[in-house]
């Protein structure tokens, strides 16, 4: 069978100067054959797809727990409208979608179960061990804990893909992953650098998305109204011009119409502010290449008016749902959760799976306790929460 060439499938000729590129990739840690009808990015964010730390995220907490209701956001269907956002903006920008999508769907392979309550809960155990953090936990599942391929561990991504999954790092662990990989993804931490434009989209793709959607889940658990946020200009501003639209909007049988409607609105204008101001950036700054975007200051995000709109409603989220009684309630209980799985595991490691058991046997105390928390953070909440029934005798939280 002969084949095909790749020219004919796939294209970047419509880029950005200062895209990425994937024939101009920074490559992979295992050198790999091209294939034959995808990019390298189109690869890696297949992947990603097909990784088990991304089928995991369908069962991993974004606000409330799997078992609270069945249409709140999780971290699946969260990565995947921070992908459809970044793809939006890149087209817009013509920097590389297919890179873009492949970060976004990959940022939050590493996190833990019961959302950032999981994530400070692990990070606590692990104090005197190295600490935990997801960004840096994501890079450890796509470089080490996958499983997939027989010469390698891990996902084998580009440079670029695995740039963009580190959106933060510590110094301390930077310089550790200076010395395993010199000039590799730790060495922008330690120099001051900035990632490429598709990294830098990801991540602000990402807090957008969130607050957009928390506010819908908010809405939805009823831990938060629409008269609260009407109080926040950006979402005012929206729901008000729907409403001068649709005056049907304003009948309480519609309201759930009018609060995507505004949501919908709010998410338009703000990608189009990206758009527009990152565009302006990128016209004074004039990159020509991708390499050159890393030594200038960050390129991508709002106006300043719309950083500030934004800053309010995400204040207006951590005051009123993410500190809500409620929610509090339940991250405490998950906290305890993941600490005394930990203290557990730590403790007789044959309890873990087979795999993690056998990574642990022999090792020292802070090599174990890095196994531990691989396993741990790889857990899904309703995991956790039978191990946890299983080993204590105690149900914290009802799946």
């Amino acid at each position: 069978m002969q084949a095909v060439d790749s020219s004919t499938v796939w294209t970047e000729a419509g880029l950005a100067p200062y895209a990425c590129y994937s024939h101009l990739s920074k490559g992979r840690i295992h050198a790999q054959d091209a294939a034959p009808t995808r990019s390298e990015f189109q690869r890696d964010r297949d992947r990603i797809v097909h990784s088990s730390a991304f089928r995991r995220l369908v069962y991993k907490t974004q606000v409330f727990l799997n078992h609270e209701g069945d249409l709140f956001r999780t971290r699946l269907t969260h990565s995947i409208e921070v992908a459809q956002l970044g793809r939006s903006i890149a087209r817009a920008l013509r920097i590389n979608e297919d890179l873009t999508e492949a970060i976004c769907l990959a940022h939050d392979l590493g996190h833990t179960p019961f959302g950032h309550a999981g994530q400070d809960a692990l990070n606590a155990c692990m104090a005197g061990f190295g600490g935990f953090e997801h960004n840096l936990q994501s890079l450890r599942v796509v470089d080490d804990l996958e499983e997939r391929y027989p010469g390698y561990s891990g996902l084998n991504l580009c440079f670029e893909t695995r740039e963009g999954i580190l959106k933060h790092c510590s110094a301390a662990n930077a310089r550790k992953l200076e010395a395993r990989e010199p000039g590799g993804v730790g060495h922008r931490f330690l120099v001051g650098g900035q990632p490429a434009l598709e990294a830098q989209l990801a991540n602000l793709a990402d807090e957008i998305t969130y607050n957009a959607h928390d506010v819908d889940d908010g809405v939805r658990s009823g831990l938060i109204t629409v008269e609260q946020l009407m109080e926040i200009p950006l979402f005012a501003r929206y729901a008000d011009e729907a409403v001068r639209e649709h005056p049907q909007l304003q009948e309480s049988s519609w309201q759930r119409r009018w609060l995507y409607e505004a949501i919908r609105r709010m998410l338009s204008e703000q990608v189009y502010d990206v758009i527009r101001n990152t565009g302006a950036a990128l016209q004074a700054a004039q990159p020509a290449s991708a390499d050159a975007v890393r030594a200038l200051p960050p390129l991508v995000g709002f106006s300043d008016a719309m950083r500030a709109e934004s800053a309010a409603l995400k204040r207006f989220l951590f005051q009123n749902l993410y500190r809500h009684p409620q929610v509090v309630d339940t991250t405490s209980r998950a906290k305890i959760v993941v600490r005394e799985l930990f203290d557990i595991y730590l403790a007789r490691p044959q309890e873990m799976k087979p795999r993690y058991a056998a990574r642990a046997q022999g090792l020292e105390q802070a090599h174990c306790a890095r196994v531990v928390a691989d396993f741990i953070a790889g857990m899904t909440d309703r995991y956790a929460l039978r191990e946890h029934e299983r080993l204590t005798g105690k149900q914290l939280l009802t799946e």
